[in-house]
């Protein structure tokens, strides 16, 4: 008899570790935070792997995964000079055909005259000291910019149609791969062309040639 009891208490014993076990699992999730999502966004450009994003203005959070303008004076960023056109030998590697999702870009490997129209956005501090497609650092501060299919590196007149301004950048990494965006220039040229609040313009941009004086 005292046996049967013995069992008895047992597995009541059991059966209430049980029911404490799954009454902490049901605790622990009702308590357990949940992600929140963040609101969409812009999209502003991609570098390799489609992973740049929108700059696209002042509003709080615009700015993607903490992307956006530096912290130097704007009368310092102002005062950055154009980048200076020279002859460089085309990068061995940076200039082979490559495929970026699911799309073939074919770079040119011959120098011919280029002049296109279409979207310009930006890349700030996010990817600052990040390789570029060529393997040097992006300086966020310096006058350059990306491309699908120019020659890396080159250099290029980017005309802001609105307004009118001008500079030349040093094309040296692969993008932008979203939408119809024609280039993506670092912010310092963004700033200068009064890009940076709206993240995007309308530009003309044109290949300069080795060899010519411009």
């Amino acid at each position: 008899m005292s046996c049967f009891r013995s069992n008895v208490a047992t597995g009541e014993v059991r059966s209430l570790k049980r029911f404490v076990f799954l009454l902490a699992l049901a605790l622990g999730a009702c308590s357990s935070p949940k992600k929140l999502q963040r609101p969409d966004i812009e999209v502003q450009s991609g570098r390799q792997g489609g992973e740049r994003q929108a700059s696209p203005g002042p509003t709080a959070g615009a700015y993607y995964k903490d992307d956006g303008p530096g912290d130097r004076p704007l009368a310092e960023i102002e005062a950055i000079p154009d980048a200076v056109p020279k002859r460089e030998p085309m990068h061995r590697w940076a200039n082979r055909p490559y495929e970026q999702d699911g799309v073939l870009h074919i770079p040119m490997r011959q120098w011919r005259a280029y002049r296109a129209r279409g979207i310009a956005s930006w890349y700030g501090r996010r990817y600052h000291g990040r390789n570029t497609s060529n393997g040097e650092p992006y300086d966020m501060y310096a006058m350059s910019a990306a491309h699908r299919v120019l020659p890396l590196p080159s250099y290029v007149r980017v005309t802001h149609l609105a307004n009118g301004r001008s500079v030349i950048v040093r094309v040296n990494d692969r993008g932008p791969f979203i939408g119809d965006r024609e280039i993506d220039l670092s912010y310092a040229a963004a700033q200068r062309l009064g890009m940076v609040r709206q993240g995007s313009a309308e530009v003309e941009i044109e290949l300069l040639l080795p060899g010519k004086d411009y």
